[in-house]
Order: structure tokens, then sequence, then C-alpha cells
């Protein structure tokens, strides 16, 4: 399309990036895990339940003068499959663990998925910053099965832990927050913390500055984020190669050892 990020921005190569960072999104079906992202990247609330469509997003911000990519991966769908499932939490940057208040299983299933994650990440040698939202803290207190006294007993460790409602935004700036510092990410690639445009208004500001700041210096660069309307996941293959090569790089002396995916 004619609006197609450059080169620099998408060439298939981003994890060569500094500036890109991927966010796992995991959890159990209907606990609110996309209204949450609809919050992040678009804004705006649906009521009605829906089964995830979309699995990967993009949204590329600039932001002094630096570009950022962010990719957002909903795993939901690989909860039946193990082997992509770790594939993709060897991927990850950043991990939003989303379960409801109002279903005890979808706690346990998340108490799984953090103990899943940690393990997976502490065979690459490298953190796992854990974002846990207990979302639908607006529905009545008598449909709660989850206390936040068990949520705190599991999570104050090792995780942040916000209770949240994607139908009222309780807590979800702060959310957005807590998932920037611990990915290394300014802040102002929280939703109300940038200026939101299309992607060829992205991509023509960002070519009207740089030649702004080349002609008259820097000046003022108000942050501004757009979203990929066309990403698409690398592949496995690409996945599994970002998870291999580090390793192998920095060891060329040592024969290649077995990646178990699964």
């Amino acid at each position: 399309p004619s609006a197609a990020p450059s080169p620099s921005e998408h060439d298939g190569s981003e994890y060569a990036q500094r500036n890109c960072k991927r966010i796992v999104v995991l959890g159990a079906p209907r606990v609110g895990k996309t209204s949450i992202l609809r919050r992040y990247l678009r804004d705006g609330f649906v009521d009605e339940y829906k089964p995830t469509s979309e699995d990967f997003l993009r949204k590329l911000f600039r932001i002094r003068g630096e570009t950022y990519q962010i990719d957002i991966l909903d795993a939901s769908k690989e909860r039946d499959f193990p082997a992509k499932r770790r594939l993709s939490i060897l991927t990850g940057d950043i991990f939003l663990l989303v379960f409801s208040v109002d279903d005890r299983s979808s706690f346990e299933e998340v108490c799984a998925l953090r103990t899943e994650i940690l393990a997976a990440k502490s065979k690459l040698k490298s953190c796992a910053p854990l974002v846990v939202c207990a979302n639908k803290v607006d529905v009545p207190e008598s449909q709660r099965e989850v206390s936040a006294a068990d949520i705190l007993q599991t999570f104050a460790n090792d995780c942040a832990y916000f209770e949240t409602s994607a139908k009222d935004s309780t807590n979800l700036e702060e959310v957005f927050e807590t998932l920037a510092k611990r990915g290394g990410l300014p802040t102002e690639t929280g939703p109300s913390q940038h200026r939101k445009v299309s992607l060829r208004s992205y991509q023509a500001m960002r070519t009207s500055r740089a030649h702004r700041r080349g002609n008259q210096g820097s000046g003022r660069d108000d942050p501004y984020g757009a979203l990929h309307p066309l990403a698409r996941r690398p592949s496995f293959s690409t996945d599994l190669r970002h998870v291999i090569e580090p390793h192998t790089a920095q060891k060329p002396h040592k024969a290649l050892e077995k990646c178990h995916i699964q």
C-alpha cells in the first residue's frame, strides 16, 4: 500500500532495532484482553464479546526524535498449542497477563502462565517483565470469585499487579505506564500521552520534521503514534531464529544445543 512504513521501520529485521519491543498478551478467553488492547491502541470499549480475530498488532511512535515500534501479540489462540505458545513466550519482551475476577479458573490459568514464562526466560538468562490485570472489577462483589488478598499473595513478589476494568477504564493508564517502564519504553507510548494519527500522516510528519531539524535545529517534537493497519506477525521460523541466533553468535566454539520448544 502507498502508506506502508519505510524500510527502516519495517524491513523484516525489526528484532535488530533497539527501540522495538514485543508485548505478549496471555489469558483465558472472555476475560477482557481485547477490550484492554482496544483501549491501549485505539480507545473505545465494546461490550459484546467476539473471539479475537486479530492476533498481531503494531504501533509506530515518534517520541523526542526517536522512532519506536511496539508489536503486540495476543497469544490466546495458542493455549491449545504448547509449542507455539512457548515460542511466543521466548520471543516476548514484556508480558501482559489478564484474568477476570469473576472466573477462578482464569486466575489459575494466569498463575500457570506466569510459572511457564519465568521458567522459559530463565533458560535464556533474560528477564521477563510481567504486568497482571485482574480485570472486570466493575462486576458486583457477589459475583467475584478471586479476592484481592488471593491476588496480592500470589503476585506481590515478581509482578506488577492492577485491578482493572476495561469497561470503566479503571487503572488502565497505570497498566500502560507500567508496561512502558518495565519494558524500557518512554511513558509517551501510553494512550493518553501522544497524539494518534493515521499511518500516512505519521510518515508525512516524520519526514517533514526530519527536514526541519536538518535546516533549523531540533525544535519542538510532540509525541505521536500510528497503528499499522496491515501488520503481520513474523513467521515462526523468523521467531525461532530470533531465539537461537543471539546465543549461537555469543558462543561460536560450542556445539549448537537442541532448542526445546515444547
